[in-house]
């Protein structure tokens, strides 16, 4: 594409000169610059792009926009703009050729539940016959393309390049995470949501926001501008209004508004619900009608989850019969309430829950499936929310008969300050400290401080009993740990099956 024609469908001002030359693609990344590409410098929280023009300009960049540009003494023209986000949006969308245009965007956004909903919807679409493609924390993946998931929601750039490619592919639904990160940093500005659906909110990343006023403002930034989106495109919000700031949405968008929970006020409810070790049944309640459904997935709050993703796939116009069948097709979601084969009739559980309100309704809705000890195997991440350690803590110690303290991602932090973080909270559970392995075997309760997380997952193993129930949680579907700058392969569910073998099987 010409740079004066990519310029000006962007709405961007032309340059007197060079607009005649050839763009053959964009970069943020000056690393990542080929000779032709345009250059778009951002700013960000610990880089400047702007400092990296001359590289970009050195790498064969075709010309450079940004917010402060000088002269660039190699004659390659410089574009200034007011926001380079802002600009950067609009030229992706104009270089990939606004690829939304022939998809249906469902945006969905909350602290816990955006992936297991993204994963029942996708079944939904499937099951009425679409082809749904997901942008989300776990991967990007659209008929037979699985791409993986550096960020939960991409940047712009990113984003349009994938949007094209599922064009191109015939998705017909996209249905994308959107984190508080890519919201405050306005990576999906641009994108025209036709749905954006809440979950809930609890304390997560305040190491980023300023505080959880804050954190909330950059949600609720998906609903408040939906119906700011252009006339024949209207928007529809999709909230979970038992969470009290979903009724504080409800206030502050303009979009069409569904409303989901279990209270009796909801458009889109459930009632009869039963949860047990094979997963959830229950009615589903709608303005349609009523249709019973089933769910393989074990936790009574998956039932919000299942609420969102019906809601959204209603108001799309898919049948009751449909979305029932959807969500009874969906067999389980990579590291959300997983099962791992334990030994004997000790079962494993494991969870991405790496928020108190998660870990805690992770070990609410497993501890009624316990017929022995509840274990829990956990830890915290480094140089993230320090705040949250001590509630992490108080809720596995309050609610676990035996909780094993462990090293998550310790990042560049020490594991031992972590765990000594996360001890506070359970020793104020009341629970206390044992020696490991301990001396009285399964009749044991406490806890145990492990900072080595695969000696800790096999001492919960070892130590398991009878009809015992490990909860192992934190990292859920990761195949790493980050300790120091380095990313090291480690997965649970590879960890508690190597467990298990070494002491002797499931037999």
């Amino acid at each position: 594409m010409r740079l004066k024609r990519l310029l000006e469908s962007s709405g961007e001002k032309t340059p007197s000169d060079h607009g005649e030359a050839e763009i053959r693609g964009i970069a943020y990344d000056s690393r990542k610059v080929e000779p032709g590409f345009l250059f778009v410098a951002l700013r960000g929280h610990a880089l400047d792009g702007h400092a990296f023009i001359g590289n970009a300009v050195e790498n064969g960049a075709a010309a450079v926009v940004g917010e402060d540009i000088g002269r660039i003494e190699s004659g390659v023209p410089a574009v200034k703009v007011r926001d380079s986000r802002a600009a950067l949006s609009r030229l992706a969308a104009a270089f990939y050729g606004r690829p939304f245009e022939g998809m249906r965007i469902i945006g969905i956004t909350g602290t816990n539940g955006k992936t297991t909903t993204s994963y029942f919807l996708e079944s939904i679409f499937r099951a009425g016959g679409g082809e749904p493609g997901v942008i989300g924390t776990i991967e990007y993946r659209f008929g037979n393309t699985r791409l993986p998931a550096p960020v939960t929601t991409p940047e712009s750039l990113d984003l349009m390049r994938i949007l094209r490619e599922m064009a191109d592919s015939g998705v017909t639904h996209a249905v994308m995470e959107v984190s508080s990160h890519a919201l405050d940093q306005e990576r999906v500005r641009g994108c025209p949501f036709d749905m954006a659906v809440f979950t809930n909110i609890s304390r997560d990343h305040l190491d980023y926001h300023a505080s959880m006023a804050d954190y909330f403002r950059a949600k609720s930034r998906l609903f408040t501008g939906l119906a700011d989106q252009a006339p024949n495109r209207p928007a529809v919000a999709v909230i979970n209004t038992d969470d009290p700031k979903g009724r504080e949405l409800v206030r502050l968008t303009r979009a069409e508004i569904v409303t989901y929970g279990l209270s009796q006020d909801c458009h889109v409810r459930a009632d009869r619900i039963e949860a047990d070790r094979d997963g959830l049944r229950a009615r589903l309640l709608t303005p349609e009608g009523s249709v019973p459904i089933r769910a393989s997935l074990v936790g009574r709050f998956n039932v919000y989850n299942i609420l969102g993703a019906a809601a959204s796939a209603l108001k799309m116009g898919i049948d009751l019969e449909t979305i029932a069948r959807g969500i009874a097709s969906l067999p389980g979601v990579p590291g959300r309430m997983q099962r791992v084969a334990g030994r004997g009739d000790v079962d494993m559980v494991i969870d991405y829950a790496h928020t108190p309100e998660a870990l805690t309704k992770a070990l609410e809705a497993l501890r009624p499936l316990t017929r022995g000890r509840l274990m829990t195997v956990f830890g915290c991440g480094g140089d993230r929310d320090r705040g949250k350690r001590r509630d992490m803590g108080l809720a596995a110690g309050t609610l676990s008969d035996v909780v094993f303290v462990t090293s998550d991602n310790p990042r560049t932090e020490d594991p031992d300050a972590i765990m000594s973080g996360i001890e506070a909270g359970v020793r104020e559970a009341g629970l206390e400290k044992i020696a490991f392995p301990p001396s009285n075997g399964s009749a044991v309760s406490g806890y145990v401080m492990e900072p080595d997380r695969a000696a800790a997952i096999h001492g919960a193993v070892s130590t398991a009993r009878g009809e015992d129930l490990i909860l192992i949680a934190g990292k859920g579907h990761e195949d790493y740990q980050i300790i120091g700058t380095e990313k090291r392969h480690f997965d649970d569910r590879e960890a508690a099956e190597r467990a298990v073998q070494a002491l002797g099987g499931n037999a």
